[in-house]
């Protein structure tokens, strides 16, 4: 099996696109064929969360060698829950909790997974350059790589960071990071400058003048990308065993996202054969992606909002341009020209055709802060459940759903991407009506008031030393990065 770019006929296998991250020409590895491959997904469902990971990525990533160890490497005793990623009923719906990990965010079931995989690559491929991992992130995937990759041997780790656009507790959890392989950088700008830095870094950086390799933790690669589609297959697996389904009934999800990556997961599930129903995408008021599947127009020519969910405060979402790729049923010319419209204008439509498909499968509501903030309250009040805002924001849009044309009377999954103590501030206000003091007093007093315990992940940070000062304009990424190549080479 060979994967390809969504911009041209370039090829890889699996292990050559996990190492690379992005494809030469600036596309993204997708299988051209995700579809048509068997799959059995009944026996997958059969399996425990470590049997349904090694099946689905031995199926996804087929050139490794070793699937089985891989995975218990990545996740045995790294998550804080017996399950890794447990379904609990709130209300009349199911929440996937996909914050049990060790940076209490959805980030870590893959970001567990892909120093695994990449470090297993460049065995198998017999690469003797060290990788460097290149990402930018809005908040969550910055610390969920950090802690996956720091000390990994054959790699270093650079994170850029919008400065002032991520919460306290997941700036803190970045700039205490320790490890000898690891760089993180506060950008001038929002996370879309942070994005497009990165992705020029690839492209105009030569690493291999430093005797190194460039690669990605961001959901561009396929790597990062592959390991999210378990959870969708454990969240059904659960419903079915606790009887709120039959296996074969489908089930709607409504995702949270801001670089399409999560709910593009639900897709690829789906197309594995998993009786996926509606995906709904839930925006916040950054809700590009919202007016994209209604009308098929993605427009970017917007006023960027920092929000009280800092990890969806995107406005060119990366990862849809895979799911132009299907929905486009492969045309990389196509694909390729809308992706230079994005570039060149910040602004291109899909064809009807491609829109049919995509509104085929995807619904899309958004919840502005107003909203987010009362269905904390709400869903606290009404189920003593704590949501953090991302999860918050599903929660509102499933209510949007449930009126709508497109509600299916499916049973809802609603995917929580944060734990509530990485956002102490607006949780704590929205159910009491008062914050006080900083960011880490505040998760002490939301601790007594909800008789749940501080991950403690969270809980050791106010001690930690901070580690990373760093600051660069937005057009200094690049330069940024080849500084830390050199320091990394004069370090070998």
């Amino acid at each position: 099996m060979q994967y390809q770019s969504t911009r041209s006929g370039l090829t890889a296998n699996s292990l050559e696109a996990v190492l690379r991250g992005i494809a030469p020409d600036g596309g993204l590895y997708v299988d051209p064929d995700i579809a048509a491959r068997p799959f059995d997904w009944q026996r997958c469902l059969t399996l425990d969360e470590f049997g349904m990971a090694e099946m689905l990525l031995a199926h996804l990533l087929p050139d490794f060698e070793d699937m089985g160890a891989l995975v218990q490497r990545a996740y045995r005793g790294r998550f804080e829950n017996e399950r890794i990623s447990p379904l609990v009923r709130v209300g009349g719906a199911w929440v996937l909790e996909l914050f049990h990990g060790p940076t209490s965010a959805f980030k870590d079931v893959a970001l567990s997974m892909l120093p695994q995989l990449i470090t297993k690559a460049r065995e198998q491929l017999g690469v003797t350059e060290r990788i460097v991992i290149l990402t930018a992130t809005s908040g969550d995937t910055g610390k969920a790589a950090l802690e996956g990759f720091h000390d990994v041997p054959g790699t270093a780790i650079a994170v850029f960071y919008p400065d002032g656009g991520v919460s306290a507790v997941q700036r803190a959890q970045m700039v205490t990071q320790r490890g000898g392989n690891v760089h993180v950088t506060a950008v001038r700008g929002n996370f879309d400058d942070c994005q497009r830095g990165v992705k020029e870094a690839f492209r105009d950086v030569d690493a291999a003048e430093y005797g190194m390799r460039l690669s990605s933790a961001n959901s561009i690669n396929i790597g990062r990308l592959a390991p999210q589609v378990i959870y969708y297959f454990s969240a059904y697996a659960q419903l079915a065993a606790d009887g709120g389904i039959a296996v074969g009934d489908a089930v709607d999800f409504i995702v949270p996202t801001g670089n399409f990556g999560d709910i593009l997961a639900g897709l690829y599930a789906k197309l594995l054969g998993l009786p996926v129903g509606r995906l709904v995408c839930a925006s916040n008021v950054n809700n590009v992606l919202f007016d994209f599947i209604r009308t098929g127009r993605y427009d970017a020519r917007r006023d960027f909002v920092r929000t009280s969910s800092p990890s969806m405060d995107i406005l060119v979402s990366s990862n849809l341009e895979r799911l132009l790729f299907i929905a486009a049923d492969g045309d990389t010319e196509a694909v390729r020209g809308w992706m230079n419209a994005l570039s060149t204008d910040c602004v291109y439509s899909v064809d009807a055709s491609a829109h049919k498909r995509i509104r085929g499968w995807f619904s899309a509501g958004y919840a502005d802060e107003s909203a987010t903030r009362r269905t904390i309250a709400r869903v606290w009040a009404e189920n003593a459940y704590l949501c953090d805002p991302h999860t918050a924001v599903a929660m509102s849009v499933l209510d949007d759903y449930r009126r709508s044309a497109d509600y299916t009377g499916a049973p809802c999954v609603v995917l929580s991407t944060a734990s509530p103590f990485k956002f102490p501030a607006v949780v704590l206000d929205s159910i009491s009506g008062s914050a006080s003091g900083d960011e880490f007093d505040q998760m002490e007093e939301l601790s007594d008031l909800s008789g749940l315990p501080i991950p403690k992940n969270l809980a050791s940070l106010r001690s930690l030393p901070e580690l990373h000062r760093a600051v660069v304009d937005r057009c200094r990424i690049t330069s940024a990065v080849r500084d830390i190549l050199s320091e990394e080479a004069h370090r070998a």
